[in-house]
Parts: structure tokens; sequence; C-alpha cells
């Protein structure tokens, strides 16, 4: 047990780099009986891209090639494998054909079906034509596997793209997930993968297994009317053979039990302590967030932020809200950083004099897992939901009383939460604007839409209590507007929908590309508005110009002001 923590230690210093919220809203907990899953992908350095796959049609006896993939433990130079580039090839969209970069190398193959789905794509599969969708968390777990070829071949990444092009409904992919990690193996971290339908959603959370083949998992049904939430914990807890709404791996306590992970007389297996050392990271990286979304959504339950360790049941798999939510309230959810608690970010010495929420990690900042006894920490940030480094958040929305291409919506925002906008995609396009598909965290590019909202978020910490309100601005403004144009386009493409439906999927993709640009363009002219308001620490406006408007009063009790020069007394000339 000593050396599979081991593993597990050393690489959770690494991978806070992609660590993530997501969350499940069911039917009866949205305003309008929409399903939403939602998710920020908190690594700005990986691949931000969003990416539309084309339906495609399949040879009989062909294979599907299965690929590593770089968000599960970072590059792999054997499989051509970059955090930049999440996939090169022809195997999916047209977008990932690149001759000058080394081509992604199988890990190994699964046989192929007649006809795939079109979906969305990102670091992990979002969401399909027939509304299909998922989010993501990465976990600790007691062990990390690495990938082997032809016998450990698949991440959650790879199976959310699978299903996404094969499966209807969440139950669906399930099944399928769970066939493809017992026939071929599962590598890499432990996860939580929220998957809906336009119907319900269900939670599938994956480890990798000790006996270096196949892999663990469980998923639960989100009750109808409740709101699902983790944030790099395993969320599921007792493992009940009788619950109809619980389907798990066919050898799961029999290698729980072999290995000394689980005994029968302790009672029902919990998952969490069975696969997981405990909470990732640090104490409360991972249960503030859970604690915060829950108490946002259910202040009537005064939920303390306070638990006695990281295996707490305190917070349930999932909540009642107080009130029903639409998009914009999920989006809300994710733009916290917990303004106006004990935990606030944008408070004290560390926030500066313009209340910055953004905290920088350095060397004194190393990953620990709690699980370890002899961990010493000398301190640690708050882990908020809107976090700078994210790379782009999304807010999906099924709406089962409308046709597929029609009731989809992919809200995406690239960047982080906080100073990003939701712009509607229908899951029936047939293409997306190349600024949502250009550009690369590695290199400065005004082509794309991700550079946009970097460049004002980098931008904001220089003057945040300021910029963020002219952010906020044009944020519900443009917001506002789309979700306004939204239900203008469904009611217009619906009526064509009945006797035309490519007709109408050619309405749906003028209106999210026409969308998408405005929102774009309009950011870079924010963005440019915003060098010119806040040059040299003043507040230029127009008949305003450089209005002096210093710090906060309270700032200067932390800084050396009053140590200034204000008489000639007691000096004496040398």
């Amino acid at each position: 047990m000593k050396k599979l923590f081991v593993v597990f230690l050393l690489f959770s210093t690494v991978s806070l780099l992609w660590a993530c919220t997501t969350m499940i809203i069911t039917k009866g907990a949205s305003k309008d009986g929409s399903v939403f899953v939602a998710h920020s992908d908190d690594s700005e350095m990986f691949d931000n891209r969003l990416v539309y796959v084309p339906a495609a049609d399949h040879k009989a006896g062909s294979k599907r090639a299965v690929y590593y993939d770089p968000s599960s433990l970072g590059n792999r130079k054997k499989f051509n494998s970059n955090v930049l580039h999440r996939y090169v090839g022809k195997d999916r969209s047209p977008v990932y054909s690149d001759n000058n970069l080394p081509q992604s190398i199988p890990l190994g193959h699964i046989p192929q079906v007649a006809h795939t789905y079109a979906y969305f794509d990102g670091n992990y599969g979002i969401m399909n034509e027939h509304q299909l969708m998922f989010g993501e968390a990465t976990n600790g777990a007691k062990i990390t596997a690495e990938p082997e070829p032809n016998k450990l071949i698949f991440y959650s990444a790879e199976l959310t793209r699978v299903a996404l092009e094969r499966c209807k409904t969440a139950q669906e992919a399930i099944k399928l997930i769970g066939h493809l990690i017992e026939t071929y193996g599962y590598y890499g971290t432990g996860e939580t993968i929220p998957v809906a339908d336009k119907n319900e959603g269900w939670v599938i959370e994956i480890a990798p297994s000790p006996e270096k083949k196949g892999g663990l998992w469980v998923a639960k049904r989100v009750p109808d009317g409740e709101v699902f939430v983790a944030a790099n914990e395993f969320r599921i807890r007792e493992v009940d053979p009788d619950d109809k709404n619980m389907i798990y791996s066919k050898d799961l306590h029999k290698i729980a039990q072999k290995h000394g992970w689980w005994d029968p007389k302790s009672g029902k297996l919990d998952w969490l302590r069975t696969v997981s050392e405990g909470e990732y990271s640090h104490p409360y990286y991972s249960l503030r967030r859970v604690w915060r979304v829950q108490s946002k959504l259910a202040p009537s339950k005064n939920l303390s932020p306070w638990v006695k360790d990281g295996f707490t049941t305190y917070y349930p798999f999932s909540i009642k809200p107080d009130k029903k939510l639409d998009a914009r309230d999920v989006a809300k959810l994710y733009r916290d950083y917990y303004q106006e608690t004990q935990f606030d970010l944008s408070k004290g010495m560390s926030a500066g004099p313009f209340g910055n929420p953004y905290r920088y990690p350095g060397v004194m900042d190393a990953g620990n897992d709690t699980g370890n006894p002899d961990a010493k920490l000398s301190g640690a940030w708050e882990r908020p939901l809107s976090i700078y480094r994210s790379g782009y958040s999304f807010v999906l929305q099924a709406r089962s009383w409308l046709p597929d291409p029609i009731g989809g919506i992919v809200w995406f925002a690239p960047d982080e939460p906080m100073s990003s906008v939701l712009t509607p995609f229908y899951v029936g396009v047939n293409s997306i604007p190349k600024a949502y598909y250009t550009g690369f965290s590695d290199k400065f590019d005004q082509q794309s839409a991700w550079w946009a909202f970097n460049f004002v978020a980098n931008w904001a910490a220089i003057k945040y209590s300021y910029i963020i309100k002219d952010i906020q601005l044009k944020q519900n403004e443009l917001e506002l507007a789309s979700m306004k144009n939204v239900k203008i386009m469904d009611h217009k493409a619906l009526k064509v929908y009945e006797k035309r439906p490519l007709v109408a999927k050619e309405m749906l993709t003028h209106f999210s590309n026409s969308e998408a640009s405005k929102v774009v363009n309009t950011w870079w002219a924010l963005a440019w508005r915003l060098v010119a308001k806040y040059s040299d620490g003043y507040v230029n406006e127009p008949n305003k110009m450089a209005q002096e408007v210093g710090y906060p009063k309270e700032w200067y009790k932390y800084s050396n002001y009053s140590d200034g020069p204000t008489s000639y007394k007691n000096h004496k000339e040398k």
C-alpha cells in the first residue's frame, strides 16, 4: 500500500495543472425542464480549442484507433503526444490534420461501427448531435497507471469520445464505457465523469485497477430535481448492490478485497475510501468548492464550510436547490471566488490594492495528498471555482421537447469563467468559426477567441476592482442578447425543421457562427479599450483623461506611504 501511495503522491504534484469542477443539473432542478452538464477545464497550458467532429460512415470490418490522451499524464514522446495538441491526425476532424507535426500514434484499436455521430470535442468529449453530454473532473487515486499498448489503452477522454460517437442516452454510454474499461483496460488517474441526456443524469467514476488490467468503475444516477457537483475528489460513496440506480464493474468487490482495500466485515464498500487516499492536493482543495456550490444552491441548509476530514459524508452526493436554475445561473456558480465569505480571495493583503482574486502558485505550493500523515504544509491558497488558469468552461443544455439538432446547445466560454462569455453553439451545426479552433497558449494570436479572453483576464489583474466591472457590463450585454436570440432561433428553426431539416441545420449553423463571431470581435474591441482606459494607473474616459484614482484608503496601511518624506525637519545636509 505504501508503494502505491508514493506513486500517487508523486503524480499529484503535477496533476494540479488540470484539476476541474463539474456539475449536473437535472430536469426537475432547471427552470424550463432542461438538463445541464457544466465543466471548467482548468488547464490553460493545454489545448483549449473547441472542435466540431462531423458524423462519418465506416467500412464493415474496419477498426477505430484509440489514442493516448495527454490530458491524463502529460506529454509522452513515444506516442507523439503533446499537451498543446491533444491529437494530430485524420481520424476525427479536419481541424486535427497537420502534416507539419508528428502524427499521433495509437495505443490500440477496437472494432469500428458503421456510423459515428457528430460531436463537439475538447480535452474530453463534450456533446453530440443527439444531446448526449459529458463533464469531467480529475481525482487522486491510490494508483496511477501508465498506458500500455493493447493492454491499458483507454483514459476518460477517449472513453467519452467513443461514447459520443456511438450512443444516444446516458445509460447506453455508461454500459459502453464500462465494457470498454473491462475489455481494453484503463490507465491514468481517478476520474469523475458526469454523463447526461435530455432526460436524466448519471455520474460514472473510474480508477485504475491494481490488477494492471481492466479498471474499476461505479456509476450512480442523480435524482431528478437535484444538482450534482464534483471538484477533484470521488463523490460516490456506499456501493449498494440492491440500488437500481447504481451500476459498477463486475469484479469491483473481488479486486478490492483481494488487495486489502475493502473488508466485507466492515459493511458495504465505500467507493471513495476503497480507491482513494482522500481529498486532492491539500485540505479543502476539493471540498471547499463542493461546499460553495451546495451552499449557494441551498442556503436554507446553512451548510458549514468545515468538516472532520477528506472522507466526510457531510456534503451529500446531490442536493435539491432552493431555486431552479437556467444556463446563466449555472455559469454564475463558476464565476465564484468566495465573494462575500470569510474565504473571499478579493480581500486582504494578498489581493493587492485592487482586490485581485488570482493566486499564482510557486515553489511553496507543491501538491500534497491529505492521506499522507507526514505531509507538512506551511500554508495554502483557497482553491476557487473561477481560477485564472482555466482553459475554458461550458454549460451544456439538453431540451427534450425539441428535435435533437435544435434542443442541444453548447454554451462555450474560453479561458476563465469569471471574465468570459457564454456563446451558444447548436449541436445541429455543420461547422463553427475558425476563431474557436485556432491558436495555442504558447503563442499570442489575435485570430484566436481564447487569446481574446485570456488577454482581457490578464489585463484585469492590473486594476481588478475597476476592470472587472467593465468586463461584467459587456458580459451581461452579450449573454442576455444571445439568450434572447436563441429563443427566437428556436422558434424559426423548428418551423423549418419539420419540413426541411437540412435547411434548418444551415440556419442553426449561420446563427451559431454569427453569435460567436460577434462575441469574439466585441471582446477584442473591449481589450483595446481597456488598454487605453487604464493606462499608467489612470482611469481615462472621454473628457475625463488621466483621472488619478490612486489606491483604496485601506490599502495605505499595508504600504510604506506613511514613511515617505513629508518635511525637511530632522534631516541634515551631508
